[in-house]
């Protein structure tokens, strides 16, 4: 590895990224900073590294909702507001290539899908992982707390079958899982998405591009001051 390609500090960018897959403002966030960092010129020396969050921690396990129910009577959000935002979402998700189905979606307990993003990790897949819930989320409309649907995604991205459905019955990454949550309490992350760079600057919400390619060019200028 040599300076002109990893920088002074010879390590990749790191991008440290909080987020849940009903969130569709994480979607937005997750493909927004994909396009920064295929625009960044120096986008092979950058590390996105994906952390566990539950919007709704308390969301009872294996039941569904779906989310737009859950929208107006859990928060009173009338739906004129609800079609609104969806619709603003919708938008901006299609400049950015997403498929937003709002009307699909479901509210689920997302646990065992951070559960699963872990497992892909472990192989190499995290990233294509946290790509196919959100699409199987918005777009396809599938219950991502399912645990069949779960492991068929992993098959999906060449993972093993039966190494996911273990994952799941054994409640495997819980370790993982508890301390992505309890850096994000200690980073006082309520909200996300929520993305830092390099541990020192933090991008909260699905900006817009420009936002994130300051943040990695502010990172790569940080490379270069540094000393040999």
């Amino acid at each position: 590895m040599t300076a002109g390609v990893f920088g002074r500090a010879a390590e990749p960018i790191v991008i440290d990224v909080w987020s849940d897959v009903v969130c569709p403002f994480c979607y937005l966030g997750h493909a927004v900073l994909r396009e920064a960092v295929e625009q960044f010129p120096h986008g092979s020396a950058v590390q996105v590294r994906y952390h566990s969050f539950q919007l709704n921690p308390g969301f009872p396990p294996g039941e569904t909702v779906l989310a737009d129910d859950y929208l107006a009577r859990q928060h009173g959000m009338p739906k004129a507001q609800i079609a609104a935002s969806h619709a603003q979402l919708t938008a901006r998700g299609a400049q950015a290539g997403l498929d937003y189905r709002f009307e699909r979606a479901l509210m689920v307990n997302t646990l065992d899908a951070h559960r699963i993003i872990h497992l892909a990790k472990a192989h190499g897949q995290e990233s294509a992982m946290v790509d196919r819930l959100f699409r199987a989320e918005f777009t396809d409309g599938l219950d991502v707390s399912d645990h069949k649907v779960l492991a068929g995604l992993a098959a999906e991205l060449g993972l093993d079958r039966a190494e996911a459905e273990k994952a799941l019955a054994t409640r495997a990454y819980e370790n993982d899982i508890r301390a992505d949550l309890a850096r994000a309490r200690e980073l006082g992350i309520t909200g996300v998405p929520f993305f830092v760079f390099d541990d020192k600057r933090a991008v909260s919400g699905a900006q817009p591009v420009e936002l994130f390619r300051r943040a990695l060019d502010l990172s790569w200028q940080d490379r270069e001051t540094q000393p040999a």
